[in-house]
Protein backbone atom coordinates (compact mmCIF):
# COMPACT_ATOMS: atom_id res chain seq x y z
CA UNK A 1 0.00 0.00 0.00
CA UNK A 2 1.57 3.21 -0.82
CA UNK A 3 1.49 6.25 1.27
CA UNK A 4 0.18 9.39 0.30
CA UNK A 5 0.98 13.04 0.41
CA UNK A 6 -1.77 16.14 0.25
CA UNK A 7 -0.84 19.12 -0.64
CA UNK A 8 -2.71 22.57 -1.38
CA UNK A 9 -2.47 23.12 -5.52
CA UNK A 10 -3.67 26.58 -5.12
CA UNK A 11 -3.67 29.25 -2.80
CA UNK A 12 -4.87 27.51 0.39
CA UNK A 13 -7.93 27.14 1.36
CA UNK A 14 -8.82 24.75 -0.78
CA UNK A 15 -10.45 22.02 1.20
CA UNK A 16 -7.69 19.62 2.49
CA UNK A 17 -8.61 18.91 5.76
CA UNK A 18 -11.95 17.06 4.66
CA UNK A 19 -9.97 15.32 2.38
CA UNK A 20 -7.39 14.46 4.92
CA UNK A 21 -9.31 13.26 7.22
CA UNK A 22 -11.63 11.13 4.79
CA UNK A 23 -8.27 9.48 4.22
CA UNK A 24 -6.86 9.67 7.63
CA UNK A 25 -9.25 6.79 8.21
CA UNK A 26 -7.27 4.23 6.71
CA UNK A 27 -3.96 5.74 7.59
CA UNK A 28 -1.91 4.23 10.14
CA UNK A 29 0.45 7.49 10.64
CA UNK A 30 -0.87 11.45 9.69
CA UNK A 31 2.13 14.07 9.54
CA UNK A 32 2.09 17.63 9.13
CA UNK A 33 5.65 18.40 7.71
CA UNK A 34 5.57 22.37 7.01
CA UNK A 35 4.28 25.49 8.29
CA UNK A 36 2.49 26.28 11.41
CA UNK A 37 -0.87 27.59 13.06
CA UNK A 38 -1.37 29.89 10.23
CA UNK A 39 -2.74 26.97 8.40
CA UNK A 40 -6.53 26.30 8.98
CA UNK A 41 -8.41 22.91 8.38
CA UNK A 42 -12.41 22.65 9.18
CA UNK A 43 -13.34 19.40 9.51
CA UNK A 44 -17.21 18.20 9.75
CA UNK A 45 -18.02 14.92 11.43
CA UNK A 46 -21.47 14.42 11.55
CA UNK A 47 -22.89 17.06 13.71
CA UNK A 48 -19.39 18.23 14.88
CA UNK A 49 -17.30 20.89 13.52
CA UNK A 50 -13.78 20.91 14.39
CA UNK A 51 -11.32 24.06 13.60
CA UNK A 52 -7.50 22.61 13.25
CA UNK A 53 -5.02 24.97 12.45
CA UNK A 54 -1.57 23.04 13.83
CA UNK A 55 -2.65 19.95 14.78
CA UNK A 56 -2.39 17.43 12.10
CA UNK A 57 -6.27 16.34 11.05
CA UNK A 58 -6.17 12.87 11.55
CA UNK A 59 -6.05 13.42 15.55
CA UNK A 60 -9.58 13.94 15.05
CA UNK A 61 -9.92 10.08 14.36
CA UNK A 62 -7.52 8.68 16.84
CA UNK A 63 -4.83 8.43 13.78
CA UNK A 64 -1.07 8.40 15.13
CA UNK A 65 -0.85 11.96 14.32
CA UNK A 66 3.14 13.71 14.28
CA UNK A 67 4.24 17.39 14.13
CA UNK A 68 7.63 17.29 11.91
CA UNK A 69 10.60 19.17 11.93
CA UNK A 70 9.42 20.99 9.31
CA UNK A 71 7.26 22.79 11.28
CA UNK A 72 7.39 25.89 13.24
CA UNK A 73 5.48 25.45 17.00
CA UNK A 74 3.79 28.03 19.00
CA UNK A 75 3.80 26.11 22.40
CA UNK A 76 1.06 28.17 24.05
CA UNK A 77 -1.08 27.68 21.01
CA UNK A 78 -0.20 23.93 21.33
CA UNK A 79 -2.03 23.74 24.22
CA UNK A 80 -4.84 26.36 23.63
CA UNK A 81 -5.99 23.67 20.50
CA UNK A 82 -5.16 20.69 22.45
CA UNK A 83 -7.86 22.05 25.42
CA UNK A 84 -10.46 23.48 22.65
CA UNK A 85 -10.86 19.98 21.18
CA UNK A 86 -10.76 17.75 24.35
CA UNK A 87 -13.35 19.77 25.20
CA UNK A 88 -15.36 18.40 21.71
CA UNK A 89 -14.17 14.85 23.14
CA UNK A 90 -10.97 14.32 20.91
CA UNK A 91 -8.77 11.70 22.96
CA UNK A 92 -5.23 13.70 22.51
CA UNK A 93 -2.09 12.56 24.42
CA UNK A 94 1.29 11.16 23.72
CA UNK A 95 0.39 7.69 22.87
CA UNK A 96 -1.62 9.55 19.87
CA UNK A 97 0.11 12.50 19.31
CA UNK A 98 4.25 13.54 18.54
CA UNK A 99 6.46 16.39 18.15
CA UNK A 100 9.97 16.62 16.65
CA UNK A 101 12.23 17.23 19.07
CA UNK A 102 13.66 20.11 16.32
CA UNK A 103 10.87 22.06 15.35
CA UNK A 104 11.46 25.76 15.82
CA UNK A 105 9.56 27.40 18.69
CA UNK A 106 7.45 30.43 17.89
CA UNK A 107 8.05 32.83 20.73
CA UNK A 108 6.22 36.09 22.00
CA UNK A 109 8.64 38.75 20.19
CA UNK A 110 8.12 36.49 17.07
CA UNK A 111 4.20 37.54 17.04
CA UNK A 112 5.11 41.38 17.98
CA UNK A 113 7.91 41.30 15.18
CA UNK A 114 5.51 40.22 12.47
CA UNK A 115 3.26 43.04 13.58
CA UNK A 116 5.43 45.48 13.68
CA UNK A 117 6.36 45.07 10.13
CA UNK A 118 3.13 44.56 8.59
CA UNK A 119 1.90 47.55 9.98
CA UNK A 120 5.15 49.53 8.88
CA UNK A 121 5.11 48.39 5.34
CA UNK A 122 2.44 50.39 4.05
CA UNK A 123 1.65 49.65 0.46
CA UNK A 124 4.15 46.60 0.40
CA UNK A 125 2.31 44.31 3.57
CA UNK A 126 2.36 40.76 2.70
CA UNK A 127 -0.70 40.09 4.41
CA UNK A 128 0.90 37.91 7.15
CA UNK A 129 -1.97 36.29 9.73
CA UNK A 130 0.56 38.11 12.32
CA UNK A 131 1.35 35.00 14.18
CA UNK A 132 4.79 35.00 14.45
CA UNK A 133 5.69 32.17 11.25
CA UNK A 134 7.83 33.99 8.83
CA UNK A 135 10.44 35.61 11.73
CA UNK A 136 10.64 31.91 13.34
CA UNK A 137 11.66 30.39 10.42
CA UNK A 138 14.32 33.16 9.88
CA UNK A 139 15.53 32.57 13.30
CA UNK A 140 15.54 28.79 12.07
CA UNK A 141 17.87 29.65 8.87
CA UNK A 142 19.94 32.01 10.83
CA UNK A 143 20.82 29.84 13.27
CA UNK A 144 19.47 30.86 16.00
CA UNK A 145 16.30 29.28 17.05
CA UNK A 146 15.19 27.95 20.67
CA UNK A 147 13.69 24.69 19.28
CA UNK A 148 11.55 22.06 21.35
CA UNK A 149 14.22 19.71 22.94
CA UNK A 150 15.49 23.49 24.13
CA UNK A 151 12.69 22.67 26.71
CA UNK A 152 14.71 20.27 28.22
CA UNK A 153 17.76 21.69 28.67
CA UNK A 154 16.50 25.38 29.52
CA UNK A 155 19.75 25.91 32.28
CA UNK A 156 21.85 25.20 29.15
CA UNK A 157 19.96 28.15 27.25
CA UNK A 158 22.23 31.31 27.68
CA UNK A 159 24.40 30.97 24.50
CA UNK A 160 21.47 30.81 22.44
CA UNK A 161 19.37 33.28 23.80
CA UNK A 162 22.59 35.79 23.42
CA UNK A 163 22.69 35.16 19.57
CA UNK A 164 18.97 35.20 19.67
CA UNK A 165 18.11 38.65 21.52
CA UNK A 166 21.79 40.06 19.68
CA UNK A 167 19.55 39.87 16.72
CA UNK A 168 16.24 40.54 17.98
CA UNK A 169 17.28 43.57 20.08
CA UNK A 170 18.21 45.38 17.32
CA UNK A 171 15.42 44.85 15.60
CA UNK A 172 13.04 45.95 18.07
CA UNK A 173 15.15 48.93 18.89
CA UNK A 174 14.56 50.04 15.08
CA UNK A 175 11.00 50.11 15.84
CA UNK A 176 11.16 51.50 19.03
CA UNK A 177 9.95 48.44 21.04
CA UNK A 178 12.41 47.64 24.71
CA UNK A 179 14.45 44.51 24.40
CA UNK A 180 13.38 41.23 25.28
CA UNK A 181 12.82 40.45 28.55
CA UNK A 182 14.97 37.48 29.46
CA UNK A 183 13.85 36.66 32.68
CA UNK A 184 10.65 36.70 31.63
CA UNK A 185 10.98 34.79 28.20
CA UNK A 186 12.43 31.76 30.56
CA UNK A 187 9.44 31.89 33.02
CA UNK A 188 7.23 31.37 30.29
CA UNK A 189 9.47 28.89 28.94
CA UNK A 190 9.34 27.12 32.05
CA UNK A 191 6.16 27.40 32.62
CA UNK A 192 4.90 25.49 29.32
CA UNK A 193 7.76 23.15 28.88
CA UNK A 194 5.89 20.51 31.40
CA UNK A 195 2.99 20.26 28.80
CA UNK A 196 4.83 20.17 25.73
CA UNK A 197 7.89 17.83 26.82
CA UNK A 198 5.83 14.40 27.11
CA UNK A 199 4.80 14.72 23.34
CA UNK A 200 8.70 15.46 22.05
CA UNK A 201 9.89 12.06 20.28
CA UNK A 202 12.42 11.38 17.53
CA UNK A 203 9.45 12.05 14.95
CA UNK A 204 11.95 10.78 12.27
CA UNK A 205 12.32 7.66 13.93
CA UNK A 206 8.68 6.95 14.66
CA UNK A 207 8.44 7.80 10.89
CA UNK A 208 10.96 5.65 9.82
CA UNK A 209 9.73 2.48 11.96
CA UNK A 210 6.29 2.84 10.39
CA UNK A 211 7.62 3.40 7.05
CA UNK A 212 10.05 -0.28 7.48
CA UNK A 213 6.54 -2.29 9.05
CA UNK A 214 4.36 -1.09 6.17
CA UNK A 215 2.34 1.20 7.59
CA UNK A 216 0.23 3.77 5.81
CA UNK A 217 1.61 7.62 6.04
CA UNK A 218 -0.02 10.36 5.23
CA UNK A 219 1.70 13.74 4.76
CA UNK A 220 -0.78 16.63 5.69
CA UNK A 221 0.20 19.67 3.92
CA UNK A 222 -0.55 23.57 4.86
CA UNK A 223 -1.48 26.41 2.65
CA UNK A 224 -0.85 25.43 -0.78
CA UNK A 225 2.02 25.16 -3.52
CA UNK A 226 1.28 28.80 -5.26
CA UNK A 227 2.17 30.51 -1.55
CA UNK A 228 5.26 28.08 -1.79
CA UNK A 229 8.41 30.42 -1.29
CA UNK A 230 10.14 29.08 -4.35
CA UNK A 231 7.80 27.77 -6.99
CA UNK A 232 4.73 30.50 -5.04
CA UNK A 233 3.91 34.13 -6.11
CA UNK A 234 6.75 35.62 -4.37
CA UNK A 235 6.87 37.82 -2.02
CA UNK A 236 3.12 37.18 -1.61
CA UNK A 237 3.99 34.05 -0.25
CA UNK A 238 4.29 31.77 2.93
CA UNK A 239 7.42 31.47 4.37
CA UNK A 240 7.76 27.68 4.06
CA UNK A 241 8.06 25.23 0.66
CA UNK A 242 4.66 24.10 0.41
CA UNK A 243 5.35 21.81 -2.26
CA UNK A 244 5.10 17.55 -1.93
CA UNK A 245 9.01 17.52 -1.42
CA UNK A 246 8.97 18.89 1.19
CA UNK A 247 7.09 16.39 3.13
CA UNK A 248 10.97 14.49 3.13
CA UNK A 249 12.67 17.00 4.51
CA UNK A 250 10.32 18.19 7.20
CA UNK A 251 9.63 14.59 8.78
CA UNK A 252 13.10 12.98 8.28
CA UNK A 253 11.96 10.23 5.66
CA UNK A 254 13.41 10.17 2.25
CA UNK A 255 11.92 11.14 -0.95
CA UNK A 256 11.12 8.13 -2.17
CA UNK A 257 8.42 7.99 1.17
CA UNK A 258 5.95 10.61 -0.63
CA UNK A 259 3.97 8.21 -2.36
CA UNK A 260 1.11 9.08 -4.42
CA UNK A 261 0.55 13.10 -4.41
CA UNK A 262 -3.02 14.21 -4.27
CA UNK A 263 -3.37 18.15 -5.38
CA UNK A 264 -6.49 19.73 -3.89
CA UNK A 265 -8.39 22.28 -5.88
CA UNK A 266 -10.97 23.88 -5.76
CA UNK A 267 -13.29 23.87 -8.48
CA UNK A 268 -13.21 27.74 -8.75
CA UNK A 269 -10.06 29.84 -7.17
CA UNK A 270 -9.72 31.95 -4.10
CA UNK A 271 -6.93 33.89 -2.35
CA UNK A 272 -6.48 35.53 1.20
CA UNK A 273 -4.53 38.51 1.35
CA UNK A 274 -2.34 40.58 -0.92
CA UNK A 275 -0.63 39.52 -3.86
CA UNK A 276 -1.68 38.54 -7.98
CA UNK A 277 -4.44 36.76 -8.81
CA UNK A 278 -5.38 36.88 -12.43
CA UNK A 279 -8.93 35.37 -12.46
CA UNK A 280 -10.42 37.37 -9.45
CA UNK A 281 -13.70 39.06 -9.99
CA UNK A 282 -14.55 41.85 -8.44
CA UNK A 283 -17.96 41.86 -9.03
CA UNK A 284 -21.63 39.83 -8.41
CA UNK A 285 -20.31 36.59 -9.70
CA UNK A 286 -17.09 37.21 -7.56
CA UNK A 287 -19.50 37.52 -4.68
CA UNK A 288 -22.16 34.90 -5.54
CA UNK A 289 -18.81 32.64 -5.05
CA UNK A 290 -17.85 33.78 -1.95
CA UNK A 291 -21.30 33.69 -0.41
CA UNK A 292 -22.25 29.82 -2.02
CA UNK A 293 -18.97 28.81 -0.69
CA UNK A 294 -18.75 30.36 2.85
CA UNK A 295 -15.14 31.78 1.39
CA UNK A 296 -13.89 32.82 4.98
CA UNK A 297 -10.47 32.25 6.06
CA UNK A 298 -10.64 29.41 9.12
CA UNK A 299 -7.58 31.20 10.77
CA UNK A 300 -8.38 34.42 9.80
CA UNK A 301 -11.89 35.02 9.34
CA UNK A 302 -10.64 37.09 6.72
CA UNK A 303 -13.01 37.41 3.49
CA UNK A 304 -11.33 35.59 0.28
CA UNK A 305 -11.09 36.65 -2.86
CA UNK A 306 -13.01 34.91 -5.72
CA UNK A 307 -12.64 34.12 -9.39
CA UNK A 308 -13.13 31.07 -12.21
CA UNK A 309 -10.81 28.35 -12.14
CA UNK A 310 -7.12 28.91 -13.36
CA UNK A 311 -5.81 25.94 -15.14
CA UNK A 312 -2.69 27.50 -15.95
CA UNK A 313 -1.67 28.06 -12.55
CA UNK A 314 -2.73 24.26 -11.08
CA UNK A 315 -0.67 22.93 -13.89
CA UNK A 316 2.57 24.36 -12.60
CA UNK A 317 0.99 23.18 -9.31
CA UNK A 318 1.02 20.22 -10.95
CA UNK A 319 4.54 20.29 -12.43
CA UNK A 320 6.60 21.34 -9.19
CA UNK A 321 4.98 19.19 -6.67
CA UNK A 322 4.79 16.24 -8.87
CA UNK A 323 0.73 15.58 -8.38
CA UNK A 324 -0.34 12.41 -9.13
CA UNK A 325 -3.84 13.08 -9.53
CA UNK A 326 -5.98 15.89 -8.02
CA UNK A 327 -9.08 16.04 -5.72
CA UNK A 328 -11.87 18.81 -6.88
CA UNK A 329 -13.47 20.31 -4.35
CA UNK A 330 -16.52 22.40 -3.88
CA UNK A 331 -18.05 21.68 -7.19
CA UNK A 332 -21.47 21.97 -5.76
CA UNK A 333 -20.96 26.11 -5.35
CA UNK A 334 -20.93 26.30 -8.99
CA UNK A 335 -24.38 24.92 -9.27
CA UNK A 336 -26.86 27.41 -11.32
CA UNK A 337 -24.43 29.34 -13.57
CA UNK A 338 -25.42 29.37 -17.22
CA UNK A 339 -21.99 29.69 -18.66
CA UNK A 340 -18.46 29.01 -16.40
CA UNK A 341 -15.27 30.45 -17.73
CA UNK A 342 -11.83 28.82 -16.89
CA UNK A 343 -8.41 30.55 -17.41
CA UNK A 344 -6.58 28.99 -20.31
CA UNK A 345 -2.96 31.48 -20.58
CA UNK A 346 -2.49 35.42 -20.22
CA UNK A 347 -1.79 38.17 -21.86
CA UNK A 348 0.74 40.96 -20.36
CA UNK A 349 1.46 43.51 -22.87
CA UNK A 350 1.29 42.51 -26.55
CA UNK A 351 2.75 38.74 -25.56
CA UNK A 352 0.36 35.69 -24.54
CA UNK A 353 1.98 33.05 -21.71
CA UNK A 354 0.91 29.31 -20.88
CA UNK A 355 2.72 29.93 -17.50
CA UNK A 356 2.81 32.58 -14.83
CA UNK A 357 6.07 34.98 -15.07
CA UNK A 358 8.22 35.13 -11.56
CA UNK A 359 8.24 38.68 -11.34
CA UNK A 360 5.97 40.24 -9.44
CA UNK A 361 5.11 43.07 -11.69
CA UNK A 362 4.42 40.64 -14.55
CA UNK A 363 2.40 38.78 -12.44
CA UNK A 364 0.30 41.66 -11.33
CA UNK A 365 -0.33 42.84 -15.37
CA UNK A 366 -1.11 38.97 -16.04
CA UNK A 367 -4.48 39.59 -17.43
CA UNK A 368 -6.59 35.48 -18.02
CA UNK A 369 -7.21 34.51 -21.65
CA UNK A 370 -10.48 32.36 -20.80
CA UNK A 371 -12.36 29.87 -22.58
CA UNK A 372 -16.14 29.22 -21.89
CA UNK A 373 -17.82 26.35 -20.91
CA UNK A 374 -21.74 25.57 -20.39
CA UNK A 375 -22.99 25.60 -16.73
CA UNK A 376 -25.37 23.24 -15.35
CA UNK A 377 -28.80 24.03 -13.72
CA UNK A 378 -29.28 20.68 -11.76
CA UNK A 379 -27.28 19.95 -8.50
CA UNK A 380 -24.31 17.99 -7.43
CA UNK A 381 -24.57 18.90 -3.88
CA UNK A 382 -24.08 15.60 -1.70
CA UNK A 383 -23.13 13.12 -5.15
CA UNK A 384 -21.43 10.11 -4.44
CA UNK A 385 -20.90 8.78 -7.52
CA UNK A 386 -20.55 9.60 -11.44
CA UNK A 387 -24.51 8.61 -12.45
CA UNK A 388 -25.61 11.52 -9.34
CA UNK A 389 -23.49 14.53 -11.51
CA UNK A 390 -25.29 16.51 -14.07
CA UNK A 391 -23.85 15.77 -17.87
CA UNK A 392 -22.27 19.25 -18.36
CA UNK A 393 -20.51 19.30 -14.50
CA UNK A 394 -18.77 16.05 -15.98
CA UNK A 395 -17.63 17.94 -19.00
CA UNK A 396 -16.23 20.30 -17.03
CA UNK A 397 -14.34 17.93 -14.46
CA UNK A 398 -12.82 16.17 -18.01
CA UNK A 399 -11.86 19.68 -19.35
CA UNK A 400 -10.02 20.66 -16.11
CA UNK A 401 -8.10 17.41 -16.51
CA UNK A 402 -7.05 18.03 -19.92
CA UNK A 403 -5.68 21.75 -19.59
CA UNK A 404 -4.21 20.92 -16.28
CA UNK A 405 -2.21 16.77 -17.44
CA UNK A 406 -3.84 15.39 -14.58
CA UNK A 407 -6.70 13.10 -13.56
CA UNK A 408 -8.75 13.74 -11.19
CA UNK A 409 -9.12 11.02 -8.07
CA UNK A 410 -11.37 12.63 -6.33
CA UNK A 411 -14.46 15.02 -6.30
CA UNK A 412 -15.94 16.61 -2.83
CA UNK A 413 -19.70 17.98 -3.34
CA UNK A 414 -20.31 19.03 0.28
CA UNK A 415 -18.39 19.66 3.57
CA UNK A 416 -19.61 16.47 4.70
CA UNK A 417 -16.93 13.40 4.73
CA UNK A 418 -19.11 10.77 2.87
CA UNK A 419 -20.39 13.42 0.34
CA UNK A 420 -17.14 12.26 -1.64
CA UNK A 421 -16.71 10.34 -5.48
CA UNK A 422 -13.52 8.20 -5.26
CA UNK A 423 -11.91 7.81 -8.58
CA UNK A 424 -9.11 5.97 -7.85
CA UNK A 425 -7.82 5.20 -4.62
CA UNK A 426 -4.68 7.03 -3.50
CA UNK A 427 -3.51 4.41 -0.64
CA UNK A 428 -4.13 1.32 -3.43
CA UNK A 429 -0.84 2.47 -6.04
Amino acid sequence: MANVTVIGAQWGDEGKGKIVDWLSERADVVARFQGGHNAGHTLVVGEKVYKLSLLPSGIVRGTLSVIGNGVVLDPWHFRDEVAKLSAQGVAIMPDNLQIAETCPLILPFHRDLDGLREDASGAGKIGTTRRGIGPAYEDKVGRRAIRVCDLAHLDDLGPQLDRLTAHHDALRAGFGEPPIDRAALMAELTEIAGFILPFVKPVWLTLNRAKAAGKRILFEGAQGTLLDIDHGTYPFVTSSNTVAGTAASGTGLGPNAAGFVLGIVKAYTTRVGSGPFPTELDDATGQRLGERGHEFGTVTGRKRRCGWFDAVLVRQSVAVSGVTGIALTKLDVLDGFDTLQICVGYKIGEQTFDYLPAHAQDQAKAEPIYESIEGWHDTTAGARSWAELPAQAIKYIRRIEELIGCPVTLVSTSPEREDTILVRDPFAD
